[in-house]
């Protein structure tokens, strides 16, 4: 059994695409690339931006890096509220709460924004511990989201079995990997068909009510 639920939180816990995608725009527009179509931007949603930048349009780290602090600018001020949590989220975390599973946020995310995110949509009282990327990019990556999480959760080796990370990209699949943990996949994130199974992912769901009923039996 999974006592350990590490969970993403953009395309898990809540719909973050407009926001997410917004402030890639706005971040684009400041070095004169004008991208007038959002759904290009949506594989920006889920690893990390400054991997993406260079991935997508070939900046360099350092001109991908000023593109995150152009893209925090707006995030910061509007992005990170239009956001909305996924129909039957709360229901299912309380869920599993009351069946003693220790819920754990582990997010590529900047840990600060993570927070007001949670705090913003009231979900923050379900976690016992919230994960992110640091600020300063030295903590990035979801393997080192992942074995941050197990630092502080006191996670030992021995432990690893009994933790699963949830999330809607494969960058969440090979970061548990990585970690020598179980992925479990949900396809009504943003991750492109065939992905998840692609990347590895142990389990997967379509919906928020498969994933609560699937996480309560194993």
């Amino acid at each position: 059994m999974y006592q350990y639920l590490l969970f993403d939180l953009d395309g898990t816990l809540t719909d973050s695409q407009e926001g997410i995608t917004k402030c890639v725009q706005y971040a684009l527009h400041c070095f004169g690339v004008e991208e007038p179509d959002l759904e290009k931007l949506k594989p920006f949603i889920g690893p990390p931006l400054i991997d993406s930048f260079v991935e997508y349009y070939g900046w360099t780290r350092d001109q991908a890096k000023a593109g995150t602090q152009k893209y925090r600018e707006r995030f910061e001020i509007r992005g990170m509220f239009e956001n909305r949590v996924y129909e039957g989220i709360p229901k299912t975390l309380e869920m599993l709460r009351q069946h003693g599973k220790h819920l754990v946020i582990a997010s590529s995310k900047p840990e600060k924004y993570v927070k007001t995110i949670l705090e913003h949509f009231d979900l923050g009282k379900y976690f016992s511990e919230v994960v992110g990327a640091s600020m300063d990019e030295q903590r990035n990556s979801k393997a080192e989201v992942i074995r941050e999480a197990f630092c502080r959760l006191g996670i030992s080796e021995e432990k690893k079995s009994q933790a699963l990370m949830i999330g809607d990209r494969r960058h969440d699949v090979e970061g548990a990997k990585l970690c020598g943990i179980d992925c479990l996949g949900v396809y009504y994130g943003f991750a492109d068909p065939g992905e998840l199974e692609k990347a590895g992912a142990r389990y997967i769901v379509h919906t928020v009510a498969e994933m609560e009923e699937l996480l309560l039996t194993i």
